[in-house]
């Protein structure tokens, strides 16, 4: 098998006592890049963006939080010891944790500081949407959340010697089958789930400029699109090491329940919230 993604990973780094990763960095500049994005989106609609700084800097810690111990639950109900499954360092961390953190964090501000909250998240979901498109740069430049074994032409493979994520060392070989190039072929799980948000960035837009919406569906739909995205694609990672909850992973579970509270929410809001325009913008600065 030729015509499959195949490329050298970029290896995790020693500095000292610390590991060096782009995973970490593009996480951060995902960060960095969906601050923007919404920030400037707020802008243009006229809010305080001093304000929202307050509410990111808010999200952040909260996602930091977030991504550890959405896992936790799972991790006790599989006999992890207490004080390790609360370890803030080590175990399983989750984007839809960080997801969730962040914006619980990120609410909890908005109250305080007094930013009309639906508003605020609509224009957040714009830099959800390309901070994960960013942030998933590091996960293919590491090679991590590869999924099952595919003969599929657009599966990656790993080519003896390749030194992929750690949490995939046992994928690795020194030296392929006899007839074989690659040590196997698996999905990307990774990828996919960076075209899925690019898609979803453009549809997002493509709503907020042509369709009449009402306050917090354009950040319901990004929740109701990402949550069936990561209960479709973790579908492919089962049995990889993530934590697991019966017959789904953790995030299959935390993704598949977003998007049925996201559909709940659209049609809730599509019934009892106004249609979003400038007069009620105005409105609801002055208030």
């Amino acid at each position: 098998m030729l015509s499959v993604i195949s490329y050298p990973p970029i290896p995790i780094w020693d500095i000292g006592p610390f590991q060096f990763s782009l995973h970490g960095l593009f996480a951060a500049l995902g960060f960095v890049a969906g601050a923007w994005l919404a920030n400037r989106e707020m802008g243009k609609r006229g809010f305080d963006t001093a304000k929202y700084q307050s509410v990111l800097t808010w999200g952040l810690i909260g996602s930091l939080i977030g991504a550890r111990y959405l896992t936790t639950p799972a991790q006790l109900m599989a006999g992890v010891p207490l004080v390790e499954a609360l370890n803030p360092i080590s175990g399983n961390f989750s984007i839809m944790g960080g997801f969730a953190g962040g914006i619980i964090a990120g609410w909890i501000r908005m109250r305080q500081v007094g930013l009309p909250v639906l508003p605020t998240l609509d224009m957040s979901s714009f830099g959800l949407a390309l901070g994960t498109v960013v942030g998933r740069i590091g996960d293919l430049a590491i090679v991590e959340h590869l999924g099952k074994s595919t003969t599929a032409w657009w599966g990656y493979g790993i080519r003896p010697g390749y030194d992929v994520a750690p949490q995939h060392d046992g994928l690795e070989c020194a030296a392929a089958d006899v007839g074989e190039v690659f040590c196997g072929v698996y999905h990307h799980v990774a990828f996919y789930d960076m075209i899925g948000a690019a898609v979803l960035l453009g549809l997002l837009y493509l709503l907020y400029d042509r369709i009449e919406l009402r306050y917090g569906q354009l950040f319901f739909a990004w929740v109701t699109w990402y949550g069936f995205q990561r209960f479709l694609l973790d579908s492919l990672r089962f049995g990889s090491g993530d934590a697991e909850i019966g017959a789904l992973t953790w995030n299959q579970l935390s993704g598949l329940l977003a998007g049925i509270a996201g559909l709940i929410a659209l049609w809730w809001l599509g019934k009892n919230q106004r249609i979003v325009s400038e007069e009620a913008d105005r409105a609801l600065i002055n208030a």
